[in-house]
């Protein structure tokens, strides 16, 4: 049996795979990043959260946001070694997940809209190059952690419809002390901010609102994707929450640079089981 997981900063996706009868079993725990998190830390979470059997489990596949070389990674590779009692462990950063699910064996331009951002050029075996995203104080363009963050800028600085503030005070009932202190002095701010992206999602047709996502998305493909040279060549993919459900805005933002959408998926580890199974 093999163990794949697809972790991102705020949830952890695990797929657990039966070579012999092809079933699959699906898991999901807290999201594990190697920046915001020791060793210690993501071994406790583990033994809360993973309530699944894995005694037979033979290797594990991990890919996680924050991934990003060899020493983060052996935060996770210790933590999952401890856990799993397993040597046989292989630690790649979220970006590798979602170029393996997306294009498989094909070069191709791949990115990541979820609580975070990224991007790259995937040349069919490895990541030739890859723009920074920075995270969500210096970029992660059209993440939800930044949606979010916006979001709550323009609703205490007035900066939308009346109607519109009130209806998201009316909603989540929270002061602007809550949130200044939830993004300023709690753990995981992008992962708060990024919450908000459902007002946002439910209230789409406020042009307000549409042109915030549209001009975010129009930020992330200027300040990255259009980066890489072969962005006009071929068509972009993409994976997360939020390039999912605002797909359509997604795909209108890129036609209006002359970039070609390619595959939108809300999660990477269906293609990814398809790719290790013909390794």
């Amino acid at each position: 049996m093999i163990l794949i997981a697809d972790s991102g900063s705020t949830k952890t996706t695990w797929c657990l795979y039966n070579r012999k009868d092809k079933s699959t079993e699906f898991l999901q725990t807290a999201g594990i990043n190697p920046y915001y998190q020791n060793e210690q830390e993501i071994l406790e979470m583990l033994k809360k959260e993973f309530t699944s059997g894995y005694a037979r489990v033979e290797s594990v596949y991990f890919y996680g946001a924050g991934c990003a070389n060899i020493s983060v990674n052996n935060i996770v590779k210790e933590a999952l070694s401890g856990f799993f009692q397993l040597t046989a462990i292989e630690v790649e950063s979220d970006l590798m997940a979602a170029a393996r699910s997306l294009c498989g064996h094909q070069p191709g331009i791949v990115c990541i809209l979820g609580t975070g951002s990224n991007s790259c050029y995937y040349n069919g075996i490895t990541i030739l190059r890859n723009v920074s995203p920075l995270g969500f104080i210096l970029g992660d363009e059209g993440s939800g952690g930044v949606l979010g963050k916006k979001l709550l800028a323009d609703v205490l600085k007035n900066q939308l419809p009346g109607e519109i503030v009130f209806r998201f005070f009316e909603q989540y009932k929270i002061t602007q002390s809550e949130i200044m202190e939830n993004i300023y002095r709690n753990p995981f701010p992008n992962r708060y901010a990024a919450r908000y992206t459902m007002f946002i999602l439910e209230n789409i047709r406020e042009p307000a609102l549409r042109e915030l996502v549209f001009n975010e998305f129009v930020l992330f493909f200027r300040r990255n994707v259009m980066q890489y040279s072969q962005a006009r060549e071929s068509a972009i993919h993409f994976t997360g929450s939020i390039a999912f459900y605002f797909g359509e805005i997604l795909k209108e933002a890129a036609r209006s640079l002359g970039l070609l959408p390619g595959k939108i998926v809300r999660e990477p580890i269906a293609g990814l089981i398809e790719y290790h199974l013909n390794i």
